[in-house]
This record gives C-alpha cells, structure tokens and sequence, in this order.
C-alpha cells in the first residue's frame, strides 16, 4: 500500500462532492458521500504532494479502498444554511518536471467566490509554495497567470491542477456542504 516502511503513498486521486440536508452533519456525509470517500475514515494531513506519486482517475481511486479503512487525505471543506450563500472548496496541486521531488497540494475554502477564482486561488497557492522551494523565482504581485507562465518557463513545474466544487445554499434554510480531497490510495 505504501512505500517501503514509511506512510508514502504511491498513488492519489482528486474528488469533489456537495450534500444539502437539514442538519449540517448530515450534509457533510452527503458530501463525503457525493466525493465517493464517507466510508472511510479519514485523517487529514498537510500538504505535499509524495515524489514519483501517481495520479488516478477517482474511480481507480476508490476502487483501491476498502470501507472502513484508515486514508489519508487532504480536505477543504465549506458549508452554510444561510439562504443563496455560495460556497466552495478547492484543492489544487502543483507538480514539479523531476518527479523525485515532492510538490505541494493546496486548500481553500471561501464564501462568495465563483469557480474559477476559487481554483485559480488554489493552484496559484501550490504552485507559489513549490516555486519557493524550487528556488523558482516570482514576483507575488504579478497576476496568476503571468506568474504560471513564468513558472512553465522555467522548466522546473511541470504542471497545476485545481479541483473545485461551489454551490448555493438552498432558500428553504437546510444545509449545504461542499468537500475537495486528494486522497491517498496507495
């Protein structure tokens, strides 16, 4: 599952999921449920994306657990019972040219934001995290994706992913719940 002795996983998936229920615990199951991973226990952890880690598609993913298990993952979650209030969660990921070398994963949670502002938010976190220690240089004034082409440029990142998930709370007052995740499965 892991490599050698230590907790390094060798695979990851990204999901996304929304639940909405009267009771605010409840939309969160339906959130886990809806991102394919609320049969799992889950233990949060920071944010380094393994070197040499591969990335599944989410079905893969989830096909490699086993209900019940212990997994790993980074989360970003949002929720709000307050009439047409936007939520969102985001997790982007940073990945650098010589896979033998960790990258980051990013989370962000936020109210109000569209989509793409969320993901950009999230890749450009990841992405600036990894450049620092890449010795990549940035001017953090510049915008995104000045920056990202800069960074393309340099050869040393290779690539950014975001995976963003916004809804709106309903007008009825139940509870809406957003979830972003990259998991460990193997």
């Amino acid at each position: 599952m892991f490599q050698g002795d230590e907790l390094v996983p060798s695979k990851i998936f990204f999901t996304t999921g929304v639940g909405v229920h009267r009771e605010k615990l409840t939309s969160f199951e339906m959130a886990l449920r809806d991102a394919g991973i609320a049969q799992h226990n889950l233990v949060r952890i920071s944010s380094i994306f393994p070197p040499e880690c591969e990335i599944l598609h989410r079905d893969e993913g989830v096909e490699l657990l086993r209900p019940g298990q212990v997994v790993f993952c980074v989360l970003s979650e949002a929720a709000s019972n307050e009439p047409s209030r936007r939520v969102g969660a985001t997790v982007g990921v940073a990945i650098p040219t010589d896979r033998s070398h960790y990258g980051y994963i990013s989370e962000h949670h936020a109210y109000g934001q569209s989509e793409p502002v969320m993901g950009d938010y999230a890749e450009d976190l990841a992405a600036s995290m990894l450049a620092t220690v890449l010795g990549v240089p940035f001017d953090p004034e510049k915008a995104w994706d000045d920056r990202k082409e800069q960074w393309r440029l340099s050869g040393k990142i290779v690539e950014t992913r975001n995976y963003t998930i916004v809804a709106e709370a309903p007008e009825d007052g139940r509870w809406v719940t957003v979830v972003s995740a990259a998991v460990s499965c193997g």
